[in-house]
């Protein structure tokens, strides 16, 4: 596992990483979530031993990672998919890492079959795309076969179908008990695939909690239920110590109880119902309201952009 504690990063004046604690645990996906420069990226690094803690300490495996004697075969990690040689090739790359921890070259073009780069492995790197470096990356990260991942914007570049290979990559390693640990700004994919949540502002700990648990904390489970009887149901499902708020002539929105609780309760005092269902909280509205206050870079919108144009030259008029 990845054991993170009391970890302190200071910049000069600046306080990058601010006391954090938290465990990644194997057998599941963690995904390490904050808004930009919340001290995610500065973490990993720290992890990985790339720099140095100004206090605390991040251990992989139950020992810091410059211990470990054979690091790819231990631990796999993909930060930056341009930190590559250019002028390398893309086999030539994974051999030379492969060369530094005794790893095969069978074991090279297997992860180049396994991330989809067979056909190219043999190009430059600086003639690859965005989304093949990023492919290459994840090949390295693979190339030990480690019990460890660390992945830092894993899809940056990919498209569809690569989202959706990592998406699948990353739960088969936890399926086989691998310890993963995934730093994303697509809400919408951290919800599909990480099992748990790392959510930090301002290089502070702002939630450490399983997804469901992150996406309850908004308020608990909503229902919206049609009824031409809203003010009878309403005033019924206020008697069940319900938080209930019409959001139209026949629509209520019901925070406390369980669909099935606010079925019964319709039932029972006879309003008829015409749809009922929980209302799915997502990750964005969860993420945005726990690191509201931590957003350290806003931009601005125009009052009125439907009236700004432009002129041949680019200028506004």
């Amino acid at each position: 596992m990845i054991t993170v504690r009391g970890l302190t990063k200071d910049f000069r004046a600046v306080r990058a990483v601010d006391d954090l604690d938290f465990t990644v645990e194997p057998g599941s996906v963690t995904g390490f979530l904050g808004p930009n420069g919340a001290g995610k990226s500065t973490t990993m690094r720290m992890v990985l031993g790339l720099d140095r803690p100004t206090s605390g300490t991040a251990l992989v495996l139950g020992r810091p990672y410059a211990d470990l004697r054979a690091p790819l075969c231990q631990v796999g990690a993909l930060l930056d998919a341009n930190a590559m040689h250019p002028g390398r090739s893309g086999r030539g790359h994974l051999r030379t890492l492969a060369l530094s921890n005794g790893i095969s070259a069978a074991r090279v073009e297997a992860v180049i079959e396994q991330v989809g780069l067979g056909q190219a492995a043999g190009r430059r790197v600086k003639a690859y795309s965005l989304g093949m470096r990023q492919r290459l990356g994840i090949a390295a990260a693979l190339l030990g076969d480690p019990a460890v991942l660390l992945f830092d914007e894993p899809v940056n570049g990919l498209d569809l179908d690569g989202v959706r290979w990592i998406r699948a990559l990353l739960r088969g390693f936890a399926d086989e008990g691998r310890t993963v640990l995934v730093s994303s700004h697509l809400m919408s994919e951290m919800q599909v695939v990480a099992d748990r949540l790392v959510i930090v502002g301002r290089g502070r700990l702002v939630a450490d909690a399983t997804t469901q648990e992150v996406l309850l904390g908004l308020g608990g489970q909503r229902v919206r239920v049609g009824t031409t009887a809203a003010a009878v149901l309403a005033a019924a499902l206020r008697g069940r110590a319900a938080t209930v708020e019409q959001v139209g002539p026949d629509e209520l929105d019901v925070t406390g109880l369980a669909a099935r609780e606010v079925g019964d309760v319709a039932l029972a005092v006879g309003a008829p119902v015409h749809h009922l269902a929980p209302v799915e909280h997502s990750l964005e509205q969860a993420f945005l309201r726990l690191t509201g206050d931590d957003v350290e870079y806003h931009g601005t919108v125009p009052a009125d952009p439907d009236h700004t144009t432009r002129t041949p030259e680019g200028a506004n008029r």
